[in-house]
Parts: C-alpha cells; structure tokens; sequence
C-alpha cells in the first residue's frame, strides 16, 4: 500500500530559513565537471548529489540553470534525446570541494535515437540509481501542461525498486493557467498515491518567471539537514 497524499501546493512547510538556506546553497559557484556514459565511467563519490530526471524535452536543462542563476551551465535543446550521458555539476565550490553536486540524467520517453542508445541509457540509469551512496534524491521532471504520462509512472517503478527517494517537480508554470495549477497538483498527488518511495509534495515551477525556484532550493536545504549533510 503506498502512503496517504493530500494535494500541496510548494509553499507547503517551506519556512523562510529553509529558503535563505536554499538560496546559499546556490549563491556561489557552479560548473560542470563530468560526464559518464556508461556505469564504470561515473566520478568517484563525494559531495551530496541530486540527480534530475523526466521526460524529453520536459526542461530540465533549463530549470538547472534557473536553480544556479546560470544562463548555460547546462545547454538546452529542442531536439529530444539531446543528454545522451550523466552530466555532473559541482555546485558551491570547486570539484573536490564543492557542497553539492547536480546530475542530469537522459530524458526518458520519446527521443530521436535508436532503441539501442535507449536501452544503454537505461543501463545506465538503473546502475546509477540502484548502486550511489552518494544519491540524496531524485527530481522527477514532470511538464505541468501535459500531466503524468506511462513514461514518467515507469520511472516512478524503477525508483520505487532502487529505494530511491524522489520528488515531482512540475515545469512551465507560466504555460498553465491560474486556474489550472491546483488541479495540475491534485492530478499529480493523486497519481503518487501507489509509489511508497515518492516524497508526498509537488513543487510547480518556471524556468522563465523563476516562480517555484526559491522552493525548489529549499528543497536541497530540507534534505541535506535532514540528513546531517
């Protein structure tokens, strides 16, 4: 049986410490530092990390770099499949120093490669989310206008059999109307309710206005306190 959801918006619980810890987190430096195609390839473990995942072209380049205040630390595409690796930021400080690091996972769901290049990402993401110590939580990218898709409850699985804690992030908030951004989140709370390893909030955001962010942050900063990190 998964755990009981009620329908919360971002604000949920976000005190205004938590969100000045969040926005230290990512007031200094961030760069990229690694890739990793296959699973022998990955960085050694270090820092906290957070990885993102989500559909193809569901923005999650862009959202990296409104999270660090970056314009291209991470490079968007409108060509789906474009992350074709684990991409490795370091956050706060330099590799080997840094507070944090960021990881950008492949998008899932449509791209245009071959079904060979799929299943090796696929590999790929099952090594990594079953197999890093270091792997704090996962953001689940999920587009606000078209709503939870097969795609995204099939990852949702494949974290719930890796232990992996993860969260939904909603994107492009400021394509959705007002009126639509409650049920947007009750929709997807709702369709949470089977998967025991879901984080039961849903932070709505939006690259371009950058509402969402400042929780989002906040979110880094919860989990490293919870955690003693």
């Amino acid at each position: 049986m998964g755990q009981s959801f009620e329908p919360v918006s971002q604000e949920a619980g976000v005190t205004p410490e938590l969100l000045e810890e969040g926005r230290l987190l990512f007031a200094g430096q961030a760069e990229f530092f690694w890739a990793a195609a296959k699973a022998d390839g990955l960085p050694p473990m270090g820092a906290p990390e957070f990885a993102f995942a989500g559909r193809s072209n569901v923005g999650k380049s862009s959202l990296l770099n409104a999270l660090t205040g970056r314009k291209a630390l991470a490079r968007t595409s409108h060509t789906p499949g474009r992350t074709q690796q684990l991409n490795f930021f370091a956050i706060g400080g330099e590799p080997g120093q840094e507070r944090l690091r960021l990881v950008d996972m492949p998008g899932y769901g449509f791209a245009a490669v071959s079904k060979e290049k799929i299943a090796s990402w696929t590999r790929l993401m099952r090594a990594y989310l079953s197999g890093r110590a270091s792997l704090q939580r996962v953001f689940v990218l999920i587009d606000g206008r078209h709503g939870v898709k097969d795609s995204d409850h099939d990852m949702f699985k494949l974290l719930d059999s890796s232990a992996q804690s993860y969260q939904i992030v909603l994107t492009k908030r400021d394509e959705v109307k007002k009126s639509d951004v409650e049920p947007c989140i009750a929709a997807t709370m709702k369709a949470l309710e089977k998967h025991p390893a879901a984080f039961p909030g849903v932070i709505f955001t939006s690259s371009r206005t950058g509402e969402g962010i400042g929780e989002l942050r906040a979110a880094f900063a919860r989990v490293l306190a919870e955690r003693g990190l």
